[in-house]
């Protein structure tokens, strides 16, 4: 493989400060199972600095938390975004767009997974339009909160013996536990999520939770798509014995919402009661309280 360097570009700590395009000539062949490919001599990279893109500003983290961060970003241009992210500028880390149809888009969501409670990590973003221009940002910096003393009790999780007892759909006919399964609302992590096949309005999830409790609270977080489908705005919730909640409204699709209650149940089963429609379903779906003994 052979570069020819066009023009250089020189980029600072900061991600205002890219100051030239880079250009270069590249050169490859790649032998694989018999394969070759090949970029002509006289192609170029087009490589610009992100703020050239940028709407209201570079990119903003919401809800750092002490395992993972959300990257919130738009663009004036489709883009196809990742971050790399790591505890020193080497990166080792890459997080791409939650959404199922891939491709690009202007609104951007990459989560950051696996991270360490109180580290300092770095990050870039970095995009490719449809005309092959590439973005990048410049080194970023961001640090998790110290580990919490005091967390809730999640009784509705795989971890504490929880399970799905029932569900509307799965999309693409999956199992529970594969991806985009019924297992994904309450597996504690919200880089994953249940999506139904289609459901809308009709969608639902029933869990079984450990064993019989009495329930002061629960918190759900709505699933979204960059087509504006998928979103739950308001939902009831139906105990074991028939007893109903709500309904409970979901402001947006941007974080978990919390709500108090007042039950005692052995199961408790989420249905949708209005949405955008589409492939409705949850990032998650957590119920706290006291156990019956």
């Amino acid at each position: 493989m052979s570069i020819k360097q066009e023009m250089f570009m020189q980029v600072s700590k900061s991600p205002s400060k890219i100051r030239a395009i880079t250009f270069f000539l590249l050169t490859f062949s790649l032998v694989a199972a018999g394969c070759s490919l090949s970029i002509a001599k006289d192609q170029t990279l087009d490589i610009r600095p992100l703020k050239d893109v940028y709407i209201s500003g570079p990119p903003q983290l919401t809800a750092i938390t002490t395992t993972d961060v959300e990257l919130l970003f738009d663009s004036s241009r489709p883009l196809a975004c990742s971050v790399i992210y790591g505890t020193t500028t080497d990166y080792g880390m890459i997080a791409i767009d939650q959404d199922m149809g891939g491709g690009a888009h202007i609104d951007h969501n990459p989560l950051l997974l696996g991270l360490e409670p109180d580290t300092e990590y770095h990050y870039r973003l970095q995009g490719t339009d449809p005309n092959g221009v590439i973005y990048v940002s410049g080194d970023m910096i961001f640090r998790t909160p110290a580990r919490e003393t005091n967390i809730e009790f999640n009784l509705a999780s795989l971890e504490a013996g929880a399970s799905i007892l029932a569900v509307s759909s799965n999309f693409g006919g999956v199992a529970n536990d594969a991806t985009w399964g019924a297992n994904n609302a309450i597996d504690g992590n919200r880089g994953t999520a249940w999506s139904s096949n289609g459901d809308g309005d009709d969608a639902y999830l029933e869990i079984q939770l450990p064993q019989k409790s009495r329930l002061n609270a629960v918190k759900v977080w709505t699933r979204t798509m960059s087509n504006n489908t998928s979103q739950i705005f308001s939902f009831i919730l139906i105990t074991d014995d028939g007893s109903e909640l709500g309904p409970f409204t979901l402001e947006n699709a941007e974080q978990s919402y919390h709500f108090e209650v007042d039950a005692e149940a052995s199961s408790l089963r989420l249905e949708v009661v209005s949405s955008s429609g589409g492939n409705t379903g949850l990032i998650e779906f957590a119920v706290y309280g006291v156990p019956v003994e």
